[in-house]
């Protein structure tokens, strides 16, 4: 198939799906759909609330439409799915976004169309769940008369060094010749190359264990993290020690959310029991992650209360995100300490650069504050490590404190002061 005959569907503009429509909309025809009409309204006016993609890049992308109308889709032949798959309450895979996906795609899906899935999933989702919806839906048979792609998405949120196009992009298809015809398509944006796995199971699966990989080696941290504080030792010395032999992975240790390291694992944990094996090691490794807020909490507390000795304790808390210098704060583990803060009746007030203020509070019911106390809080817990509390830096954040006040430096981004409270 020839570039001007390839016109592209994408399904889901959030982080991996607009860099996505950006870089294809260079080359070929491309309608961005979305169900959030604001969203699609902003894109229009060339604005991303993300923060990742600027006016200059939209230019670029001569060939893209954006719209939240799944008719403008019905002239693609290849349909490209980037929608989120998070957890349920019960920490199971939660496939509603996928399932939606492939039933509006059902509804206009063509002969010899292809249907390619970003999403992280478990091995099997995109040949077991989706293809038989899809076959459904449009009455087609699947790999004779429409054919499935995986191509896992390696976006990093605001990361502007690891974009789409400098990262090798791994490819696959349900049979020879779409596997061949989804690595062209992706080698004609991604300037370092693709991968072309086996199958789409090897790509599910490919994805799915590099984040459980680096939660795994998170929990690893978090657990020395427990052992040097009962024997008083700074983990953050050590592990700077550790770093002079060249094959030491240096790691940090910290709180695990957003939406891919703490849910991802938990997609091969299902599958795997499925299968009849539960896993050891990466259940571990989820259990200690998630348990790690509450030795965040403890710690503040026990070294709060030997300077103060009060019921009604002050702490600020800075940065709410899942991560630094981003705006999302979904599964965000600083939100679930500043809930449980408030639970224990202490005065909490929490402050992120970053986030609509407006929009959370609506969703957390949790008023957050513009403006800082000063000399107020008792301790100040740095939660993210954003530049903007960098710049702040030490002598700004400890005003906010009264007189024998605490920082808690969780991400270690403030000179080493004996003052301070580290991991």
């Amino acid at each position: 198939m020839i570039n001007n005959k390839i016109k592209i569907g994408i399904f889901g503009l959030g982080y991996v799906g607009l860099p996505l429509a950006i870089e294809f909309g260079k080359i070929f025809n491309v309608v961005g759909y979305d169900l959030n009409k604001e969203r699609v309204k902003n894109l229009k006016k060339k604005i991303d609330k993300n923060k990742d993609i600027n006016k200059k890049k939209f230019l670029g992308a001569k060939k893209l439409l954006f719209t939240n109308e799944v008719n403008k889709l019905k002239e693609c032949n290849t349909f490209i799915i980037t929608v989120p798959t998070p957890i349920n309450k019960l920490k199971r895979p939660n496939l509603k976004s996928i399932v939606n996906a492939c039933g509006l795609i059902g509804n206009i899906l063509k002969k010899n169309d292809v249907v390619i899935l970003e999403s992280t999933v478990y091995p099997g989702v995109s040949e077991e769940v989706c293809a038989p919806i899809l076959q459904k839906i449009s009455g087609l048979k699947f790999n004779k008369e429409f054919f499935m792609g995986y191509s896992p998405e390696r976006i990093n949120p605001n990361d502007k060094k690891h974009t789409i196009d400098n990262v090798i992009k791994i490819t696959s298809g349900s049979n020879k010749k779409t596997s061949l015809f989804v690595d062209y398509i992706y080698k004609k944006i991604v300037k370092v190359g693709t991968y072309r796995a086996q199958s789409i199971k090897v790509a599910e699966a490919a994805k799915v264990i590099e984040n459980s990989q680096r939660d795994l080696n998170i929990a690893f941290m978090n657990e020395l993290c427990l052992i040097f504080d009962k024997l008083k030792i700074n983990t953050s010395d050590v592990l700077k020690a550790a770093s002079t032999k060249w094959n030491f992975v240096n790691f940090k240790p910290g709180i695990v959310g957003g939406h891919c390291i703490g849910v991802d694992p938990y997609y091969l944990t299902y599958k795997s029991k499925m299968m009849g094996y539960t896993p050891k090691i990466i259940t571990a490794g989820r259990n200690i992650n998630d348990q790690f807020t509450n030795y965040i909490i403890n710690k503040a507390l026990t070294n709060v209360r030997k300077n103060f000795k009060i019921k009604k304790i002050k702490f600020l808390l800075l940065g709410l995100t899942f991560k630094e210098n981003c705006v999302d704060y979904r599964n965000s583990k600083s939100i679930e300490i500043l809930q449980r803060l408030n639970k224990k009746n202490f005065i909490v007030d929490a402050f992120d650069p970053l986030i609509d203020f407006k929009k959370f509070n609506k969703e957390y019911k949790i008023n957050i504050n513009k403006n800082i106390k000063s000399k107020y809080y008792h301790c100040c817990i740095i939660l993210v490590g954003h530049n903007y509390f960098k710049k702040l830096g030490e002598k700004k954040i400890r005003n906010y404190l009264v007189k024998n006040g605490l920082i808690f430096d969780v991400k270690n981004i403030l000179p080493n002061n004996i003052e301070n409270i580290y991991l």
